[in-house]
């Protein structure tokens, strides 16, 4: 009896990706060893790891109980606030910082605009995601160990995910804004007037939607596992339709853009 062939990739197919992954492999490379991820990486660590150390100082030595739930929603706020500016720049000089050499790398290595606008918004969300999964994952293992144990898992997967779909959208807006500038410094400037904007207009929203300035208060909450899991879900496909509304502007206007 004769045995079905396994189905193998079309050589033509294969060669279409090569240059999307190309563009990918040494984005991500490049981002990885830019002073501006390592000073990002760097400082958020030091930061959660001293803070949570002075908190369990306190506990130690006046005995006060301290509450994981409550410091931890605190420093990831602090984090992820104050890893703003440095995840505006990445985005924005995902494209934005290659205007000189742009017209070289597209025209003479054989790849599309669309695959090379779809590389670059994939790496840079790819390194933003994982990068906040990671200083997430040490601060919930650090306050599960020193502070007192009242976060949950269930809470703790919901707050990373409920930060990360927000943080997704910003990075594709930024990586679609620098597509678009004609300079990284006016893509910046851009991407902060709408991040300021749209947080402004956030405020305006009834008090049960869940924008992501809410979503920050309601941190310590969920930690402890009180979630309103159809708001989450709201706030998740919100995000999502930002960011695939931000990639079809961002494919559309860098093809028709002059490199």
């Amino acid at each position: 009896m004769e045995t079905a062939a396994p189905a193998i990739a079309s050589p033509s197919r294969v060669r279409r990706l090569l240059p999307y992954w190309a563009v990918l492999q040494t984005d991500m490379r490049q981002t990885m060893r830019s002073w501006v991820y390592l000073l990002w990486v760097i400082i958020s660590i030091l930061a959660a790891v001293g803070y949570l150390l002075y908190r369990f100082g306190v506990l130690r030595e006046a005995g006060m109980i301290q509450s994981a739930s409550q410091h931890t929603s605190d420093v990831l706020r602090a984090i992820v606030l104050g890893s703003m500016a440095l995840i505006v720049v990445l985005t924005v000089s995902g494209i934005a910082s290659e205007r000189a050499t742009l017209a070289d790398a597209v025209l003479s290595r054989g790849i599309s605009r669309y695959q090379y606008f779809m590389a670059k918004w994939h790496a840079r969300t790819i390194i933003v995601l994982l990068t906040f999964l990671l200083i997430a994952g040490v601060i919930l293992l650090g306050s599960y160990f020193l502070l007192s144990e009242d976060l949950t898992f269930t809470g703790s997967l919901a707050a990373i995910a409920s930060v990360g779909v927000v943080l997704a959208a910003i990075v594709a807006w930024g990586v679609t804004i620098g597509a678009l500038a004609n300079s990284t410094l006016i893509g910046i400037t851009v991407l902060w007037i709408s991040l300021y904007g749209s947080g402004f207009l956030m405020t305006l929203l009834p008090i049960n939607y869940p924008s992501p300035d809410r979503v920050l208060r309601r941190l310590p909450y969920m930690l402890q596992g009180h979630y309103d899991l159809a708001a989450l879900g709201d706030l998740a496909l919100v995000s999502l339709g930002l960011t695939l509304l931000a990639a079809v502007v961002g494919m559309i206007g860098f093809s028709r853009k002059d490199v």
